[in-house]
């Protein structure tokens, strides 16, 4: 394998690009026409064009990323996360064409890309699951007698798909129906399948989740867990490794069973298991991710294990260096996903050029990204500016190096997670461990966030203004007009926010 091509773009096509590079493999990277000048571009040997900005003319037309491979000579193709990396017809695609994918098989996407035959499969290990329906739910009636038979409350959940998508919570019975209506009516616009099932609701979930590595040669191995409970509209902005709650026994049960989970499809590749884990610390499985994560840089801080990497030897048909007993934890790491979104106005998506885009540096501290100062924020992609990793001897130092992240880094011109993020590592629930999915809704609200922002903002004018007024005066401008035009200039920020 010399060369592979990166279906992908941004950040995790940079992340995928720097490991090949390492191997000493070429790279081809495809790019939309907004993305004519980003740095994954820049940074492959080889770049080829694929179509206009829009993903459904460009980065998810599987023909032409087949054709960009026929043009540059690749052998392989890295999907990344997103797109086409759990599209099993392009899997299909890519195997016809003579070409490897650097991922699971087609078989296994679509097996757990549907939660219902997810579960079916993992059914077969014993594997815990949430009290409910094991099959798709049409009838409207008999639904809601499954419902009264589980007990309210009941979570109504699409089949396919994710993101929170065709989800309901509901309290009672006689909201029943209308709560399914809106579920099927959701997830049969969002995924063209109006399939949905029924689940028992866990009211204060925690969302652990368990990488997984299989081979080509029947070797499956978990590389422990990520805590991804800190979350907006049911994705995820916060992810740490290892979970503050798991216990030595709870985690070696999790993993055995993520590893039954992977070998229910004959697993290849790096994957995720999902579980949700209750008040009472049981756990139940919820999902398999047939892709690489965004957060998997924080497994890789705490086992010294380059994942991309290992995909491709994996793809390469090679055989895991190690077995689960030579896999230990050291330390501890943290994820935040710095989005270009505004938390103080509901995490609502934001646009804009980067007029100052500086990373914060230092030991324990890692940035993936794929922007620099001057570039513009795309309206056609998913938000996502870049992901700020710390790591630590333990979590209070993780913690810590990612406050000090936080502050060093700046970015201006659009508005970011990064104050959001601070907010969270100070909070109590987080820092001593207690909390769950519900952590925005019970503890964040954009008032507290603009009045902490109010406060930071104060004492720095005040300190300019002190600053200011011990010194001798400046030419054409005195100490005290210097002191006058800090505290104007903190003012009048506070009043255009």
């Amino acid at each position: 394998m010399k060369k592979i091509l990166i279906a992908n773009r941004g950040e995790i096509a940079l992340r995928i690009m720097r490991s090949a590079r390492e191997m000493g493999i070429k790279t081809v990277a495809v790019y939309s026409e907004a993305d004519r000048t980003s740095l994954h571009v820049l940074y492959a040997d080889e770049a080829v064009c694929i179509g206009p900005a829009p993903s459904n003319q460009s980065y998810l037309i599987g023909e032409k990323i087949i054709e960009a491979c026929k043009i540059t000579g690749a052998e392989a193709i890295h999907p990344g996360y997103g797109f086409l990396s759990e599209n099993a017809a392009f899997a299909r695609l890519v195997k016809a064409s003579g070409l490897i994918l650097i991922g699971p098989t087609p078989e296994a996407m679509e097996i757990m890309g549907n939660k219902l035959s997810a579960k079916a499969a993992a059914l077969k290990y014993q594997i815990p699951m949430v009290p409910g329906t094991e099959e798709a739910i049409t009838d409207v009636e008999e639904a809601k007698r499954r419902a009264i038979e589980v007990g309210f409350p009941i979570l109504i959940k699409a089949a396919a798909g994710g993101g929170g998508k065709g989800m309901r919570v509901v309290e009672k019975a006689a909201d029943f129906e209308e709560q399914m209506q809106l579920a099927v009516s959701e997830a049969l616009s969002a995924f063209g399948d109006g399939s949905v099932f029924i689940e028992r609701y866990v009211s204060s979930p925690r969302h652990i989740e368990i990488q997984v590595l299989g081979d080509t040669h029947g070797n499956i191995v978990h590389l422990f867990e990520r805590e991804c409970s800190v979350q907006r509209r049911h994705q995820k902005v916060i992810e740490e490794a290892p979970s503050s709650v798991l216990t030595a026994e709870i985690r070696e049960k999790m993993g055995k069973c993520a590893v039954d989970v992977a070998r229910s499809v004959n697993y290849v590749g790096a994957g995720t298991v999902e579980f949700i884990l209750d008040e009472n610390l049981e756990f139940f499985f919820l999902e398999m991710n047939t892709r690489l994560q965004v957060e998997h840089p924080v497994t890789e801080m705490i086992t010294g294990l380059d994942l991309v990497k290992e995909q491709i030897r994996i793809a390469r048909g090679e055989k895991l260096a190690y077995q689960q007993e030579d896999l230990h934890i050291s330390g501890h790491a943290i994820e935040l996903r710095v989005y270009a979104e505004d938390p103080e106005n509901n995490f609502l998506p934001d646009i804009g050029v980067l007029q100052t885009y500086k990373t914060p540096k230092g030991n324990g501290v890692r940035v993936d990204d794929g922007f620099e100062q001057g570039m513009e924020i795309p309206i056609y992609y998913d938000p996502m500016i870049a992901k700020l990793i710390t790591y630590g001897k333990d979590r209070d130092e993780a913690i810590a190096r990612m406050v000090r992240a936080i502050d060093e880094y700046q970015i201006t011109g659009i508005q970011t997670t990064l104050e959001f993020g601070k907010f969270v590592m100070q909070h109590d629930a987080f820092k001593s461990g207690k909390f769950d999915t519900h952590f925005v809704a019970k503890y964040f609200n954009a008032g507290r966030l603009k009045t902490q922002n109010d406060e930071e903002a104060l004492m720095a004018a005040l300190m300019a203004a002190l600053f200011f007024k011990r010194q001798p005066a400046a030419a054409g401008q005195d100490s005290v007009a210097l002191e006058k035009s800090s505290a104007n200039n903190w003012r009048k920020n506070r009043l255009n926010k």
